[in-house]
C-alpha cells in the first residue's frame, strides 16, 4: 500500500517518528530548508555585505550546509560564499572527497579554496597517527583543522564560517559533556558571540537529524562521500551515538529534546562561569584561551 504524504496526495518518502509525518519529496526538502533558514534567521543572522566561509570536507553533512546556504543566498550580490576544504594528509581517503568537493563547489560557482596540514603543519595526519601520542587521532586533526579553518577564514574577512553539525552531533557531544562533566565545553557550544580573533561559527543543520541530511544529499543528487574516515572511532562518542540511537527508536524526539533543553539551561550556565579570558598564542600568534594554543601544544612546539 502507498503511503500518502501528510501535507499533499503524493507519495512519501519519508516516515518522520518524531514529528509523526509523512513527506514526499518536495515536501520533504521544503521542511529541511524551512528549519535551516529558521535556524540562520535566529541564531546567525546574515547581515548586509557578509562573507560567509563553509567547511567543506566533501562528506553529506558540510555538502548539504554549503548547498543549501548557496540556495538561499546565491541570488543575494552583497552575499560572498567561500568553501574552505583541508587536506589532512589521509592516504585512500581524503583525495577522493575532495574531488567531490570540488565538483559542487564548480556546480555552485562558489569560490573554493583548499589547504594542508602538511603546508600548514608541517604534518600529515598519516604521519601523526604514526606518532607516539598521548590523545587520540581525532583530537588532533580536530584542533589542527579548526586552527586552519578560522585563519583562512580571517584572512579572506568572512564574518560567519559554516560548519555542517548535524543533530545527531549537537545531541551527542551535549550528552558528551555532561558525561564528563564538562560545563566549560558545555557553554562554548552555544550560538557564539563575537570574539576578536576567531570567527563566528555558524551550525546551520544543528536542527536537522542525521539520517535526513544524508536523504536531503541523495535526493538533490548532491557529489557526496559516504564513506567513514580510517580514524574514525573514539570510543565513547561511539558508545554515546549508539546510545542516542537507541533512545530516539524507543522514544521519538530525544535528540531534539536534549537539544532544546540545552538551548534553555546554556544562559544560565554562561552566567555561572565567567568567559576564558582571550590571548594570543606567544608561538604562532593564533587567538586562544593561554599564552600556547592548543595546536602548537600538541604539536610539540616550544
Amino acid at each position: 500500500m502507498t503511503i500518502k504524504c501528510k501535507k499533499c496526495n503524493h507519495e512519501a518518502i519519508i516516515f518522520q517518528k518524531y514529528s509523526g509525518m509523512h513527506l514526499c519529496k518536495r515536501h520533504f526538502i521544503e521542511d529541511v530548508e524551512r528549519k535551516i533558514k529558521l535556524t540562520v534567521r535566529k541564531d546567525y543572522s546574515i547581515k548586509k555585505n557578509d562573507v560567509i566561509a563553509v567547511a567543506l570536507s566533501g562528506g553529506k553533512d558540510s555538502s548539504v550546509a554549503l548547498y543549501v546556504m548557496h540556495k538561499i543566498l546565491g541570488n543575494r550580490p552583497d552575499i560572498q560564499i567561500v568553501a574552505v576544504s583541508i587536506d589532512e594528509g589521509i592516504h585512500g581517503y581524503r583525495p577522493h572527497s575532495l574531488e567531490l568537493a570540488k565538483k559542487l563547489t564548480e556546480t555552485l560557482g562558489v569560490r573554493h579554496i583548499i589547504k594542508s596540514f602538511k603546508d600548514e603543519h608541517g604534518v600529515t595526519m598519516d604521519e601523526l597517527a604514526a606518532m607516539d601520542r598521548e590523545k587520540g587521532t581525532c583530537s588532533y586533526c580536530g584542533v589542527l583543522r579548526k586552527s586552519i579553518l578560522n585563519r583562512v577564514a580571517l584572512e579572506i574577512g568572512a564574518t560567519k564560517l559554516v560548519t555542517g553539525h548535524n543533530l545527531d552531533d549537537e545531541a551527542q557531544t551535549i550528552l558528551l559533556n555532561h558525561f564528563r562533566g564538562d560545563m566549560e565545553r558545555m557553554v562554548r557550544l552555544a550560538p557564539p558571540a563575537a570574539v576578536e580573533g576567531l570567527v563566528l561559527r555558524a551550525k546551520p543543520l544543528r536542527n536537522i537529524p542525521e539520517k535526513e541530511v544524508a536523504l536531503y544529499a541523495l535526493i538533490n543528487s548532491l557529489p557526496v562521500d559516504f564513506s567513514e574516515c580510517p580514524y574514525a572511532g573514539e570510543a565513547l562518542r561511539g558508545e554515546i551515538r549508539e546510545l542516542l540511537n537507541n533512545f530516539e527508536t524507543g522514544h521519538p524526539g530525544t535528540k531534539y529534546s536534549l537539544l532544546r533543553g540545552f538551548d534553555k539551561l546554556v544562559g544560565a550556565l554562561a552566567k555561572e562561569l565567567p568567559p576564558a579570558k582571550i590571548e594570543k598564542c606567544r608561538i604562532c600568534g593564533d587567538t586562544c584561551t593561554e599564552d600556547i594554543c592548543q595546536a602548537c601544544k600538541l604539536l610539540g612546539r616550544t
